[in-house]
């Protein structure tokens, strides 16, 4: 069962969060009403400043934010990508009553070993190093206490947030950005559903040899616990300095790791941070977390692809439908147009049949954020569009993954991959190849 979603604990939450959202939203309405400046660099690192010492989805919520282009002002983005995701872990004690709480009294004693300390600490839970009595290495994930009741109540203070973007800025309706991001905070609080994408990533990626998927161990998991096989490697910028061929390989398995399942099933690995992924000796990638797995509808995915043929053609009234199929609606000329802008960014690497690197600025920091810019200074002009709830992650995503290459300094001809990825498309295979993939999973 899910941990309980407590009123005590929203309100405690609410006491840590809500300080500084509340006296930031004055300030900035009281600088509506008397005429005063918005300040919001000012604003944005005084935010930064107070989440950076909370652990939870307020953290999380930030990073998401922060990698959105247009979810929140550049000054806010700036600020809140600064915040790391790694947060100090809670110590044995705290480990040991989590743990009875899942397993038992006598959970120890279904461990061979277990590690006191964590060997990673993250937004929502830490992993700690095991061995099972079989000999196993294994990979313990425990969430932290209350999560149930840190999501709502951070929830929350995102709509505090959302509604001091609206009194700096309308031309981005942030509506679907919100219910988008409640459905996967909530979504990655549940273990067993990530147990169940877990098997999912190993059927989709079953031919890729390349690319390892941990087995879970279902009679130590539970909604809140998740024992997982131990994947050896090491971290992915421990390569940014290797030779040329080393680099472009691991981009390459990572450019198969993503698009197959998005092309093929209509499903991403929608958290594509740095932390999630490692590499073994032989350059082939482990994929190490599934919290945030996100299903399109085929519809979506035969836009996505449409929308690059559309691009590529120069088809216009393609480019219309496909952005319809995404989601968006009643979209006037102007709008489209500038919808374009941020489009052929996203597709420009796949349209362009050279080797080269993912973009020409080759820093991951800056990625997009000058084409963001400029497509939100048009809308601003042009007025408000609602970004569908499927862009949102979908968009995050792409750049997270494009931050990726860029980190590795990889150039490879992405043309050719993406056009050998979406050869022979068919939306209704998809669909079917969709469906009978989460049966399978039990999703």
């Amino acid at each position: 069962m899910a941990e309980n979603n407590s009123i005590g604990g929203r309100l405690a939450r609410y006491a840590n969060v809500g300080g500084t959202g509340l006296a930031l939203a004055g300030r900035l309405g009281a600088a509506r009403v008397f005429g005063g400046p918005l300040d919001n660099a000012a604003a944005a690192v005084q935010l930064r400043e107070a989440l950076g010492g909370l652990k939870g989805p307020v953290m999380k919520i930030a990073q998401i934010l922060s990698s959105i282009p247009d979810a929140v002002p550049p000054e806010f983005a700036a600020e809140l990508a600064q915040l790391q995701s790694n947060a100090p872990a809670m110590g044995w004690p705290f480990v040991k009553r989590r743990m009875k709480a899942e397993l038992g009294a006598d959970w120890e004693g279904k461990y061979a070993e277990f590690g006191h300390e964590a060997v990673a600490a993250a937004s929502l839970g830490q992993v700690h190093r095991a061995r099972l009595h079989d000999g196993r290495l294994v990979a313990a994930k425990l969430q932290y206490p209350d999560m149930a009741s840190a999501v709502e109540a951070d929830l929350a203070q995102l709509d505090l947030l959302f509604s001091i973007y609206r009194r700096i800025d309308k031309s981005i309706d942030t509506g679907e950005i919100r219910h988008e991001m409640a459905d996967r905070l909530r979504e990655e609080l549940d273990y067993a559903r990530e147990a169940k994408h877990i098997s999912l990533y190993h059927d989709i990626l079953a031919t890729h040899s390349d690319v390892h998927v941990p087995e879970v161990v279902a009679e130590l998991s539970t909604a809140r616990l998740l024992t997982m096989g131990w994947l050896d490697g090491r971290p992915m910028l421990s390569f940014k300095d290797a030779g040329a061929d080393v680099r472009n390989t691991i981009a390459a398995t990572m450019f198969r790791a993503w698009y197959a399942p998005l092309h093929r099933h209509g499903i991403i690995h929608g958290d594509p941070h740095l932390g999630n992924y490692s590499v073994r000796e032989d350059l082939s990638v482990n994929l190490l977390d599934y919290g945030c797995v996100r299903v399109f509808p085929p519809r979506f995915i035969g836009g996505v692809v449409d929308l690059y043929r559309a691009i590529q053609s120069g088809d216009e009234e393609l480019a219309v439908d496909a952005f319809e199929r995404w989601g968006f609606k009643g979209l006037s000329r102007d709008i489209i147009d500038t919808l374009l802008i941020w489009a052929k960014f996203l597709y420009g690497p796949l349209l362009d049949d050279r080797v080269r690197l993912i973009d020409a600025s080759g820093s991951p920091g800056e990625y997009g954020r000058a084409t963001a810019q400029k497509v939100h200074r048009q809308l601003k002009a042009q007025g408000s569009v609602t970004i569908p709830r499927e862009f949102v992650f979908m968009d995050r995503a792409t750049i997270g993954v494009g931050g990726v290459f860029l980190h590795l300094r990889a150039e490879l001809n992405w043309c050719r991959m993406f056009n050998e990825m979406i050869e022979g498309f068919d939306e209704a295979k998809l669909a079917a190849d969709q469906r009978a993939a989460l049966e399978l999973a039990g999703l």
